[in-house]
């Protein structure tokens, strides 16, 4: 249990839920506690007044420096400027802070945008820790045959491409 207004991972627990994966003991044991409790991998936050709303996946939060940040946030924030059309927000390996923050954007028809300007955008409505160190422009996303973005491609991509896709100088980042 986490107190209300905290981040936390959604777990259920009824008559319908599954009693384990066929076959496959550690999956069950990984993903449903001896409680008979299922994990969702869902993160959510509840309110005081009962509402909540799910603020992403376990498994796509970016542990950067010991600071738990949620791309759903980070891609909010970053689709409220004009220029941009779609964002898509995910961690990449770093040997200082175990991983950083990174983007990959699509922008809006005709629209221009610089990485230079899309941080200070950010300076003025997040934390300087969520400010994606990396960003790179793009026409278009990866996607299965069912739409939803393949996140594990932009990664690898970044990956291999860091050094070109630098935002802003090291030194204007702060930990």
């Amino acid at each position: 249990m986490v107190p209300m207004g905290t981040a936390g991972e959604v777990w259920f627990r009824s008559y319908a839920t599954m009693l384990g994966y066929w076959d496959d003991p550690e999956k069950t044991k990984e993903m449903i506690t001896s409680c008979g409790w299922m994990k969702s991998g869902d993160i959510f936050v509840l309110r005081e007044d009962g509402y909540g709303q799910v603020v992403g996946r376990l498994k796509d939060v970016i542990i950067r420096g010991g600071e738990n940040i949620f791309p759903a946030e980070v891609e909010h924030v970053l689709e409220t400027h004009p220029n941009v059309l779609e964002a898509q927000v995910y961690g990449v390996n770093d040997a200082r802070m175990g991983e950083e923050v990174s983007a990959s954007l699509k922008l809006k028809a005709d629209a221009q945008l610089t990485k230079q300007d899309l941080y200070s955008f950010c300076l003025k409505r997040m934390a300087r820790y969520k400010i994606p160190k990396y960003i790179n422009f793009v026409e278009d996303f990866p996607k299965t045959e069912s739409g939803k973005v393949k996140k594990f491609m932009l990664k690898e991509a970044m990956e291999r491409n860091k050094n070109n896709c630098l935002a802003h100088p090291v030194g204007q980042h702060n930990t």
